[in-house]
């Protein structure tokens, strides 16, 4: 009998994209779930659809115990309870998701003791940013003596090709100052702040800033690398004009923020702005990793990147690399943990490579860092 996964937000874009990676690398039936009573996109074959309402916790608790996998894609995260992670561990079923705010993840790791008891093997933040550049750390890592300090930064062209709900996410994010690691102690940051223009690979090179932005990695790498002193997480758009009007929304005072009406329509006009500005941007995605430390006792830095033309797809297959590996039994890790405490290189590099992604990376030694 063939294996069977619940896409808990299967119907939205950041689901059907791991389910369109499920398909393509796994021989396992699929129950995709949204909010309408029926689905408004086209079902492949192994897919069938399910209405469900998160706040039916009956039906959520019978749809996980029929199925042998749960990837739960319905953000955004950080307004979400912990219903159906509770209810992965007690019945016993894998868990992954594709959480992407750390207020979410913080409470979601704390489930960790309970789940080693009960033998379930639950791994948070499995899309691309956090996901794929949470390997991309662990593998810089396993390349130095001493890794000491991280900085990564994302572009993002367009929507991304994710939806509205990332969107959501983005303003949500921009509500509050948040914890940093920097020079070993904890800062806290204004989000949207300290742009930088990096050396992102073509067609990302186009001047785009960065800004500092609250991510699962700033949280998770510091706790899994405590040698790490530093963590910088950065964000950008493409085109850059989207940089400054979204700095521009930071000096909003921060109770207009904070009200769910401005958040939406916010949200939904900056969506309406993308779905113009995608025909001529595209929709992809740069990551880079720089990481300093040291390499046979010199100093040293770590460079990687990769990109990809369709962000949400990306996501897919991150979340669809975790997801085969569990449903094959390659890695199983009882508890919750993070991309990059679960998944060894060795893992991450050949799901991506299945995938058609590489990840470019340079190791130079800096006599000039060593003095």
């Amino acid at each position: 009998m063939a294996q069977r996964v619940l896409i808990i937000g299967g119907s939205g874009r950041i689901g059907r994209s791991v389910a369109a990676d499920l398909l393509r690398h796994t021989d396992v039936e699929m129950t995709l779930t949204g909010r309408r009573a029926q689905a408004a996109f086209s079902l492949e074959p192994r897919q069938r659809y399910q209405s469900l309402h998160l706040e039916d916790k009956v039906r959520v608790r019978d749809a996980i115990s029929s199925h042998d996998l749960v990837i739960h894609c319905a953000g955004p995260f950080r307004p979400r309870d912990f219903h159906i992670l509770s209810q992965c561990i007690e019945q016993k079923v894998p868990y992954i998701d594709v959480a992407d705010s750390p207020d979410y993840v913080s409470k979601a790791l704390a489930f960790r003791e309970v789940a080693k008891v009960a033998g379930v093997t639950c791994i948070v933040s499995t899309g691309v940013f956090p996901g794929i550049s949470n390997g991309m750390v662990r593998q810089g890592i396993e390349q130095l003596e001493k890794a000491q300090h991280a900085h990564l930064s994302y572009l993002v062209a367009g929507s991304g090709g994710a939806g509205v709900t990332v969107m959501r996410t983005t303003f949500i994010e921009l509500q509050t100052p948040f914890a940093a690691k920097v020079n070993g102690q904890q800062r806290l940051i204004q989000p949207y702040s300290e742009r930088e223009v990096l050396p992102f690979p073509a067609p990302y090179n186009q001047g785009a800033g960065v800004y500092w932005f609250n991510t699962v990695e700033a949280l998770t790498l510091a706790q899994s690398f405590p040698q790490l002193n530093t963590v910088i997480t950065k964000f950008g758009s493409l085109p850059d004009i989207y940089n400054h009007l979204t700095s521009l929304m930071t000096l909003m005072p921060s109770t207009w923020l904070k009200q769910p009406a401005i958040t939406e329509f916010l949200s939904q006009v900056s969506y309406a702005m993308t779905q113009v500005t995608d025909r001529f941007s595209g929709t992809g995605i740069a990551m880079r990793l720089a990481l300093r430390g040291q390499s046979h006792g010199q100093a040293a830095t770590y460079l990687a990147t990769t990109t990809h033309p369709d962000t949400a797809a990306a996501a897919g297959y991150g979340t669809g690399s975790v997801a085969q590996l569990i449903l094959s039994g390659q890695l199983s890790l009882p508890g919750v943990w993070p991309v990059e405490r679960a998944l060894p290189t060795s893992l991450f590099k050949e799901t991506l490579a299945e995938r058609g992604v590489t990840v470019h990376s340079t190791l130079c030694l800096d006599e000039n860092l060593s003095r």
